[in-house]
């Protein structure tokens, strides 16, 4: 069964990555578009402004326009598949690895001892209600004060972040946050941004004046998605690095590196819309932000003077890791990423990899389906700390 799963997971995972690059490389190129947009060389009413580009061998000239009534270009291309194809493929890959495989990915009985039903029910929860809290204070009096909205909203996901670390392992967080965001940047494409676009081109073809509030909250929405990408992106990418989500404090590191992610990403509106190098301080922000938390966020190997055995550690390793770091393994079809631990040799060489996944991070054993206790982890703490020799 676990081959089959490793395609399917394989499978969405390429898809994901692959529609999703295409909706963010559209987000990115459209708003660099907007901000560098220059007044027209020939005079013209209708066109709002225009740029000129080399690509391809070739020139190219962009212009935003209006368009006379009743009068709309044709073919014209809509940009929506590739967000709800990333969405689709994201919330498909969720169910897969984190509801289907829940004991392995989303429960963690030492944050909380839920049932399987208990934790997918939270984690629906958090992703469609946390949606719909969010569309609604924007579609409130509040959005007239976007400035306390912007603070509120960023206060509420403090709190899920928070909460959700209470309940799940920090991986699972980790990605149902990244699962809201998602959710909501897609919802903001179907339920705000399209619509607008729609009813643009209905009243265009009606000789009608376009409602200007329905460009501007589309704008407004199409604006909190650039400022979500990157710290959705991270969260993609977070699975791979333990010493982020396995951290005592995994919810404060995960809002540290969105705060550093949302620096980086107006410092390059800044720099795009007004050409201005004094922005250059933001990047420098969320660098050294990025590089403090690397710092905060790895400790460095615990010295105690408890004095342990190669055998102690052998015997923990074999009880608790070899089930799935084997040549014959028992709780999965294959070793991960095929790190072996059946032998003195292999060990060693892993010795930093062990200290890291099952002490630093506490990521390892996978949900500690073998119930690694607190005892053993420091066995392996004081093996490192003292050389981790095998003789």
């Amino acid at each position: 069964m676990d081959n089959y799963l490793d395609w399917l997971n394989l499978g969405l995972r390429w898809l994901h990555v692959v529609v999703a690059v295409a909706w963010i490389g559209a987000s990115f190129y459209f708003n660099w578009l907007l901000n560098r947009l220059t007044a027209p060389q020939e005079p013209d009413e209708l066109v709002q402004g225009e740029l000129w580009a080399i690509h391809a061998g070739g020139f190219f000239r962009v212009q935003k326009r209006s368009m006379p009534p009743g009068v709309i270009p044709a073919p014209l291309h809509w940009f929506k598949w590739e967000a709800y194809w990333t969405w689709i493929s994201g919330f498909a890959l969720l169910v897969l690895m984190y509801y289907v495989q829940a004991d392995r990915y989303l429960i963690d009985p030492s944050v909380a001892d839920l049932s399987v039903w208990q934790v997918v029910a939270i984690g629906l929860a958090t992703i469609f209600i946390g949606t719909g809290v969010y569309d609604g204070l924007w579609r409130s009096k509040l959005a007239n004060r976007p400035r306390m909205l912007s603070v509120l909203c960023c206060i509420l996901l403090v709190a899920v972040a928070y909460g959700l670390t209470l309940v799940f392992s920090g991986r699972g967080a980790f990605m149902h946050v990244g699962a809201l965001i998602g959710t909501i940047m897609v919802a903001n494409v179907a339920h705000v941004i399209m619509p607008s676009q729609r009813q643009l081109i209905s009243a265009t073809l009606a000789g009608e004046t376009p409602d200007p509030a329905l460009s501007r909250s589309a704008g407004l929405r199409s604006l909190h998605n650039n400022y979500l990408t990157l710290p959705v992106i991270f969260v993609m990418l977070s699975s791979h690095y333990p010493a982020t989500f396995g951290h005592s404090v995994s919810w404060l590191v995960l809002l540290a590196l969105f705060a550093c992610s949302v620096f980086i990403r107006h410092f390059f509106n800044v720099r795009w819309q007004r050409g201005d190098r004094r922005s250059l301080w933001l990047l420098v922000v969320g660098v050294i932000g990025f590089a403090a938390l690397a710092v905060l966020v790895l400790p460095s190997a615990s010295r105690t003077s408890t004095s342990v055995s190669f055998d102690q550690v052998q015997a923990v390793i074999s009880k608790r890791c070899v089930q799935c770091h084997a040549q014959q393994t028992k709780l999965v079809a294959k070793a991960g990423k095929g790190v072996m631990l059946e032998t003195p040799e292999q060990i060693a060489t892993q010795a930093s990899a062990i200290y890291a996944q099952s002490v630093l991070s506490r990521a390892m054993p996978l949900g500690n389906l073998t119930q690694m206790t607190d005892d053993e982890r420091l066995v392996i703490s004081s093996w490192y700390a003292a050389g981790a020799k095998i003789d």
